[in-house]
């Protein structure tokens, strides 16, 4: 098994290969029309990934959103949950550390087989963050890596120097070389909501959403534009409507469970 916390790729690197498929194989592409409760997507993350591994399902990108939460990454410092009581807090069991879901945040978990990209977890981290930086382009606003601090970033200097807020979180756990967890993009979530934790550990920098920024636009606007941003960066999609866990895996992910396997 693999099992990494991913941090983002520093400047001065060599940019790393594209993590795409020399098949050109197409991703599935599954939005969830209604609010995911968050126990819920983390099982169907874990069963759709060992199908991913055992040959029995395809890759898979899912869009959902879920009911207001906190998370906790393997990095997580009990003093970051300021306000213990607000929203349910959820073990997640991807890297880092605390974070915020709720309505108007767009969720994209990320499926895919590293054993048909390159096994590169470095180039996967990149490629998350290119596809991010692409959607955001498109809406005109300027999103940045920082060495060392993992997410999407937007220089703020309306609030003064040297101030950045985050837009876009990025939480992976790699298991037999299959990815899941993935990334969160604020699109018109209550800001405020972030009041009840130190966000990803980072006390000296805000968050902020296209709303906040001036953009206001539609949650199918943005998935249209994170579509072609992640096709330009890891390959075709397919578009599907059918479950994220095919009933294959349901077996698989039974398995798991009884053996007392982690996310």
């Amino acid at each position: 098994m693999v099992n990494e916390t991913l941090t983002p790729a520093q400047p001065a690197a060599k940019t790393p290969p594209a993590p795409g498929r020399a098949d050109h194989r197409p991703v599935q592409w599954i939005i969830a029309p209604d609010l995911v409760p968050y126990p819920e997507a983390l099982a169907a993350m874990r069963a759709r990934a060992a199908a991913i591994a055992a040959g029995n399902a395809e890759e898979a990108v899912w869009l959902v959103e879920h009911p207001p939460l906190y998370t906790a990454g393997t990095s997580a410092r009990a003093g970051d949950l300021l306000v213990p009581d607000r929203f349910p807090v959820f073990d997640a069991g991807r890297g880092g550390q605390y974070t915020y879901h709720g309505p108007g945040q767009r969720i994209a978990y990320l499926m895919l087989d590293l054993r048909e990209r390159g096994r590169d977890v470095r180039a996967l981290v990149f490629g998350i963050e290119e596809w991010v930086i692409r959607t955001l382009a498109a809406f005109n606003i300027h999103g940045e890596r920082r060495a060392g601090r993992v997410g999407v970033w937007v220089q703020r200097p309306d609030k003064g120097l040297e101030r950045e807020d985050k837009i876009a979180a990025i939480g992976v756990r790699v298991s037999r070389w299959v990815s899941f967890h993935g990334i969160s993009l604020n699109v018109s979530p209550d800001l405020s909501h972030y009041a009840g934790i130190v966000p990803c550990g980072i006390a000296d920098q805000g968050v902020t959403s296209f709303e906040d920024l001036g953009q206001l636009v539609s949650m199918a606007e943005v998935d249209g534009a994170l579509k072609a941003a992640f096709q330009s960066v890891f390959g075709p999609v397919v578009r599907s409507d059918g479950p994220l866990v095919p009933e294959a895996a349901s077996p698989l992910m039974s398995e798991r469970e009884t053996a007392g396997a982690k996310p």
